[in-house]
């Protein structure tokens, strides 16, 4: 039915490209490597279209489009070649309303995509191949306007309005699009962010995905001299400061709830483009707490997980923390292994691939719930932490927090309390982890279990997951790790407690690779025999570790640190 209007013939005018890709990125796709969804397909002279597709997410990346920005970071004869020919055969295969690539979701992606590199598609090419090109962006954006509301609520539906505003805007004739695009993303806006400048699913990746989105959306109306409205505006507002709160000192977003880092420089410049000023909040931003002080930042889980359907893509990670000195993460969580399979997806959402503490055999929240959707099964949170406690206080020359859930009472009577400590210098972090049972019910339920392990007390371990290029050995004769960074920075970590320290094999999750990458983990191992078991730690830089480092390292260079 979208063919039926009369297509655009010329654009209006379009939008300075905001889109940025990755050279290296497109230096493989020139090369016949598709590395998409965390598949590989090497196929060098092959179309895309006419690739083996291994899964589906494979495939709606390539209809969605974004190795454009790749291409265009190339920009070479070879890769250029490559944009034009693939997206106008697109036109060609699948102009009638066929395929994979016809969701909303993907539609508004491969729009803003195309009006974004429009000059590079277009350059050089036969009028026919011009005016197909025009009718489809036209189609496509007839069928946003009829189906974006067939997109999943969240980011998929910021994407499917956003590239209807951009070709609203950009092309003849569709300039009535706009205004009830510009209203319904409002409507999105007041409906999915709340007045904090948070997202239901807590995941930080995605919070910045709707951030640029609305950026750009933004930039567009103001572009074509129109004005977006206030929950529009109060949305970009918000949600600036809470993804400040989630930036380490290395530039990329804590990864927490089914996210990633981001790509390298898309937080700093979605925030520069922002425009707006202010610093990090110092309460809890989308239920995480930060510490930055020195070359330090920390990052904690400090509230409940994502419950229902936003639980989708949700961590157990309670009380687990991050910590970057400079540009280098040092303590990571494992991260998402939703590219690597149904086992990875399972395992990297369970406490163990988090650094905190967790009982054996269990989880701080389980999975279950599974609700069969059109692309898969989602598997949802369940019995979750009731109450998760906050408190932030400056004292004894820095930062202390004190976090606590209730996630192992039912099953165990204890009361996680973690206590973190770093100075206003950044070069120590220290932190207590306390299993307590605090009411005469929890002290049943304790003894419940603990007379099942005949005594021997219920075991526990605090992780600490290390990032890969963090080089770990022991020392001490097991009573303190080290930790060489790529910046030549040393720390030490060391503990006090009746617990056994163990450098373990972990893996961190990239979707952008092809496998997981193996790392190590310090696991500090103990049996809880008490009503109240404590396990004192800390991670400090070693003294001869200048306060001042110039971190120029590099994969192929020494380190080089200068006070």
């Amino acid at each position: 039915m979208a063919t039926w209007k009369r297509p655009a013939t010329a654009f209006n005018s379009t939008p300075e490209p905001k889109t940025i890709g990755s050279f290296a990125r497109g230096r493989q796709i020139t090369g016949g490597n598709f590395l998409f969804a965390g598949f590989l397909v090497q196929a060098p002279g092959t179309p895309v279209w006419d690739l083996p597709m291994p899964d589906d997410a494979f495939e709606a990346e390539l209809h969605g489009f974004t190795w454009l920005d790749d291409l265009a970071a190339v920009g070479d004869v070879h890769a250029v070649k490559r944009a034009q020919v693939w997206s106008h055969e697109w036109v060609h295969r699948y102009k009638a309303g066929l395929g994979p690539g016809w969701t909303p979701d993907l539609t508004g992606r491969r729009l803003i995509r195309w009006i974004n590199h429009s000059v590079l598609l277009l350059n050089g090419q036969d009028p026919e191949v011009s005016t197909a090109f025009f009718k489809s962006l036209s189609h496509q954006t007839v069928f946003l306007s009829k189906r974006w509301k067939a997109a999943s609520p969240g980011l998929p539906r910021f994407e499917a309005l956003t590239g209807l505003i951009y070709s609203g805007l950009a092309l003849t004739g569709l300039e009535d699009h706009v205004d009830s695009a510009i209203q319904a993303l409002a409507r999105e806006c007041d409906a999915e962010i709340d007045k904090t400048g948070s997202l239901l699913t807590r995941n930080p990746e995605e919070l910045l995905g709707v951030f640029t989105l609305l950026n750009w959306a933004a930039d567009a109306l103001r572009d074509a001299g129109k004005r977006p409205m206030d929950a529009h505006t109060d949305a970009i507002k918000t949600i600036a400061p809470v993804l400040r709160a989630l930036r380490h000192s290395d530039g990329g977003l804590a990864r927490f709830h089914g996210g990633g880092r981001g790509m390298d420089g898309q937080l700093d410049r979605a925030l520069a483009t922002a425009g707006v000023r202010g610093t990090a909040t110092h309460h809890l931003a989308m239920g995480y707490a930060r510490i930055s002080h020195g070359r330090s930042s920390i990052v904690i889980d400090a509230s409940p997980p994502p419950v229902t359907k936003a639980s989708a893509n949700a961590h157990a990670s309670t009380l687990a923390f991050e910590l970057t000195s400079g540009r280098r993460p040092l303590i990571v969580n494992c991260g998402s292994g939703a590219t690597f399979g149904k086992s990875w997806r399972r395992a990297g959402r369970a406490t163990p691939s988090h650094s905190t503490l967790g009982i054996e055999g269990f989880s701080s929240s389980r999975l279950g719930s599974v609700e069969r959707t059109a692309d898969s099964d989602a598997e949802f949170l369940v019995d979750t932490p009731d109450e998760v406690k906050f408190e932030r206080a400056e004292v004894e020359g820095g930062t202390r927090i004190v976090v606590g859930h209730d996630g192992y009472v039912p099953t165990h009577g204890l009361t996680h309390i973690r206590t973190l400590h770093i100075g206003f210098d950044g070069r120590a972090l220290k932190g207590e982890d306390v299993l307590l049972a605090r009411s005469d019910a929890d002290k049943r339920r304790f003894d419940m279990m603990f007379g099942k392990t005949r005594m021997k007390g219920l075991l526990f371990s605090i992780r600490f997951h290390l990032h890969p290029d963090v080089d770990a050995t022991v020392d001490m004769n097991g009573q303190a790790v080290s930790m060489v960074l790529k910046s030549g920075e040393i720390w030490v970590l060391r503990f006090e407690g009746r617990v056994d320290l163990e450098l373990e094999s972990s893996v961190y999750l990239e979707k952008s690779r092809l496998t997981p990458r193996s790392t190590k983990q310090v696991v500090l191992s103990g049996a809880a025999v008490e009503y109240a078991t404590r396990v004192s730690w800390s991670l400090a830089k070693t003294q001869d570790t200048p306060t001042a480092v110039r971190d120029y390292k590099t994969d192929d260079q020494k380190p080089m640190m200068v006070d």
